[in-house]
């Protein structure tokens, strides 16, 4: 069993033997750090909002339509627990709601920093106020080293600029986002470790988001799906950052707490960012990839005890 007691007590995470831990969230977190320059490659005009509702209801379907065990999840369910698949599914689909109009409103880098930067606070917050999970030094400190890593990480480009107004309503809304993602990862994690198979509680969560998500297609414009580029945008992000992302996101899920898993989902900024240099084109200043360094050590700081556990185990 991984030690928890340097990172966040998760008492219920103890009784269980399974798979997971931090590899396969971080390597959701490579494959969710690749949205971004994706989505830079959709058609001209496609709204933001439309790329990432159709990225999510056609993974999310996907999700659950290849989970043997989803379709029988809520009846396994006691009453609370399908309400808790309810307000899950409720967070997901409140995620590109709430995110993709951030970054109309305050670009890429700020919505970035607030929503990643966020999530993490709000995950201890939850999971302490629901007794799941208590914050320890290690866990602040690390997760502090992350987020700060973070910003410099993202913000960098912008210090050597002019500064530009802060729109209140933009970081409102990128806040919700880190909120939205806090607490589907926490309910995620909770079903997970009473017994339910991972791929059965993420099916069911994104599937039910993806279906809520599909009236909004009749409010933007949606030509660009019809698209050779437009597709095949919507195709990988579907396939990639969210059906196998969130896959192996559920199987981390087993043996980490959501609290450590928010925070460790902090490098998808970091792979972001190397890509934009790589691929792109962009370029970092130094500040930037002083920010790439501190955030390394914040999640070598995470994940060092739950390796530590594993080899103990």
């Amino acid at each position: 069993m991984p030690n928890h007691s340097s990172t966040l007590t998760y008492p219920a995470a103890r009784q269980r033997p399974a798979r997971g831990g931090p590899a396969p969230i971080l390597a959701s977190a490579v494959l969710w750090g690749t949205t971004g320059t994706a989505s830079s490659l959709a058609p001209s005009g496609a709204p933001a909002a439309a790329v990432g509702c159709a990225g999510l209801t056609l993974g999310g379907i996907l999700l659950f339509l290849t989970s043997r065990r989803a379709r029988s999840l809520p009846a396994t369910c006691t009453g609370p627990e399908r309400w808790l698949l309810l307000l899950g599914a409720l967070a997901v689909a409140g995620y590109p709601l709430t995110f993709y109009p951030a970054v109309a409103r305050t670009g890429v880098a700020v919505a970035t920093v607030i929503a990643l930067g966020s999530a993490p606070v709000f995950a201890g917050l939850l999971s302490w106020a629901t007794g799941q999970a208590r914050p320890t030094a290690r866990w602040t400190g690390a997760t502090a080293a992350a987020v700060l890593g973070c910003t410099l990480l993202v913000l960098g480009p912008g210090f050597a600029g002019h500064a530009t107004p802060v729109d209140l309503t933009g970081v409102a809304l990128a806040a919700g986002a880190g909120l939205s993602y806090a607490a589907y990862s926490l309910i995620g994690g909770r079903l997970i470790t009473r017994e339910h198979h991972s791929d059965a509680v993420m099916g069911v969560l994104f599937g039910a988001a993806g279906l809520l998500a599909l009236p909004l297609f009749l409010l933007v414009d949606m030509r660009w799906l019809t698209t050779t580029r437009g597709a095949g945008v919507a195709l990988y992000l579907a396939l990639v950052t969210v059906y196998l992302a969130y896959r192996l996101f559920g199987h981390g899920l087993r043996r980490t707490s959501a609290s450590v898993a928010t925070s460790l989902t902090l490098a998808e900024p970091a792979v972001a960012a190397v890509l934009g240099v790589t691929v792109l084109g962009e370029r970092l200043p130094a500040l930037s990839w002083c920010g790439l360094v501190v955030l390394a050590l914040g999640l070598i700081l995470l994940t060092m005890p739950a390796a530590a556990g594993s080899r103990a185990r």
